[in-house]
């Protein structure tokens, strides 16, 4: 991924934005002067010598390394095009890191993050989405045959706007096929039929294949039903599409599922299955660490961020208050985890062991437990469900594995 090299010795590259701190950059403790990001990164500052303050998200450069890496050659070993959720980050620097391993292209879950990897120069986006946004539409159809852009389509409204917002250059669509209980999609073959028929007849759109999300499916029975399902409907639609069709699925959950029931589409039409898992890149303490495939297959994703916060009060037996909250970490699935403490703010990092998140408000965590914190020190939290954690942060610092400062990416929600 290139972040061991640090900024300063990196050209700029196009599309990458320049990042610059100042004092309104969060977690920065920099006053003066603006800086910009490649100036920062080559001062090599620790991340406890005066350059940050309380709280701060991180992501450690080794676990993101070898999380891109490890799903490059999962992608590459089982046949699979891979097309990264880029959701979960929007951080220009990771999908350039991604594209750099290999990937196929990105994936976008609405219009605006379209644009915005557009502006990446990104040079293939798919949607994973239906489209309903005649302004958006009005934007692509000027930018087809500029970059190859996907999207999805589940009901013959969603054709009938995109063949009116179409130029010279249909825009090609992936019909997508849910289930009952689920999320978007069609719920049976036949509805699936008629949308893909409407999208064949429309002067607008052209049908490249057929998409699906695995993942609102609970247990592996389901999941695998699922798939079968949508292998089923890519080879009723192969023979309609002109040239290999592309089959799209896969979350962070179940995408040894994925290469497991849509790999052999490869070999069949030769179809082109896109793999579209984003969490993965910076894997996490919680829900991936309970659901990630590799606690199925040989090998390891790494958790990459933690947050650093400080405690505030420990005002009664029992009860330490830590300055962070929910402007600061992901809540939505589990709170985040107890790693380790610097007491009073120095020395080494101890492992941390009898505390527990309880709660979390505004600019508030309280944890449960003693292991004799004390007003000061300084503790590790590891995360749960990084889609909700990068949103939170603008600009978050790389570090190396002794904690110090190599590089700079930025978020772009």
């Amino acid at each position: 991924m290139g972040f061991t090299d640090g900024l300063p010795t990196r050209p700029a590259e196009p599309g990458l934005p320049e990042i610059v701190v100042d004092a309104r950059t969060r977690g920065f403790l920099w006053p003066g002067e603006p800086i910009g990001g490649r100036e920062f990164a080559a001062a090599r500052h620790s991340l406890f010598d005066g350059a940050f303050t309380w709280p701060v998200m991180t992501a450690r450069c080794s676990a993101l390394d070898h999380n891109i890496a490890t799903l490059a050659r999962f992608a590459d070993h089982h046949g699979l095009a891979f097309a990264p959720h880029a959701k979960t980050t929007m951080s220009p620097q990771l999908v350039r890191a991604q594209l750099d391993a290999g990937a196929w292209g990105v994936t976008a879950a609405t219009p605006g993050q379209v644009l915005v990897h557009r502006s990446f120069g990104v040079p293939r986006v798919l949607l994973a989405n239906e489209i309903f946004d005649r302004g958006a539409l009005r934007w692509l159809a000027g930018e087809m045959g500029r970059f190859d852009f996907l999207c999805f389509a589940d009901s013959i409204e969603g054709v009938r706007v995109l063949d009116e917002m179409a130029g010279d250059v249909p825009f090609r669509v992936l019909v997508e096929l849910g289930h009952p209980g689920g999320r978007t999609g069609c719920r049976d073959h036949h509805e699936l039929l008629a949308v893909a028929r409407a999208v064949r007849e429309a002067r607008g759109t052209e049908l490249a294949g057929v998409a699906g999300y695995e993942g609102t499916h609970d247990e592996a029975a389901g999941v695998r039903g699922f798939l079968r399902e949508l292998a089923l409907a890519a080879r009723t639609l192969a023979p309609q599409v002109a040239g290999p069709i592309v089959v799209s699925a896969g979350g962070s959950s179940w995408f040894d599922l994925v290469a497991e029931e849509l790999a052999p589409l490869t070999k069949e039409p030769g179809a082109t299955v896109v793999l579209r898992s984003g969490a993965y890149i910076a894997h996490d303490d919680g829900y991936y660490r309970e659901h990630t495939p590799y606690n199925r297959l040989e090998g390891e994703l790494r958790p990459a961020l933690e947050v650093w916060a400080q405690v505030l009060s420990v005002p009664e037996p029992g009860l330490v208050l830590v300055g962070m909250g929910k402007r600061d970490v992901p809540h939505d699935i589990h709170l985040p985890f107890p790693r380790a403490v610097r007491r009073g703010g120095r020395g080494p990092a101890e492992p941390l062991t009898g505390v527990t998140v309880v709660k979390v408000q505004d600019q508030h965590a309280y944890l449960d437990g003693d292991a004799g914190l004390r007003p000061g020190d300084l503790v590790s939290f590891g995360l749960s469900h990084p889609c909700t954690a990068f949103d939170k942060w603008r600009v978050i610092p790389v570090v190396d594995d002794d904690d110090v400062v190599i590089d700079l990416i930025n978020t772009c929600f």
